[in-house]
């Protein structure tokens, strides 16, 4: 298993909670929370750019 550190639970209105973590070299990954181990991974900046979108109301749900 990857060395991850996750970051708090961000939820929504609903139910829908995902994590956020990064591991010792750099990688990002987001998660549902409570299902860390079927993780997205992809480049922070990626990652960053699709939360930021999101939180302007791009989208009704992440995942």
């Amino acid at each position: 298993m990857r060395d991850i550190t996750w970051e708090e639970p961000y939820c929504g209105e609903g139910e829908a909670c995902f994590r956020i973590g990064t591991d010792t070299t750099g990688n990002a990954y987001i998660a549902v929370a409570g299902a860390e181990d079927r993780c997205l991974t992809d480049s922070r900046e990626a990652l960053r750019a699709l939360i930021l979108e999101i939180k302007a109301g791009k989208a009704d749900h992440l995942l």
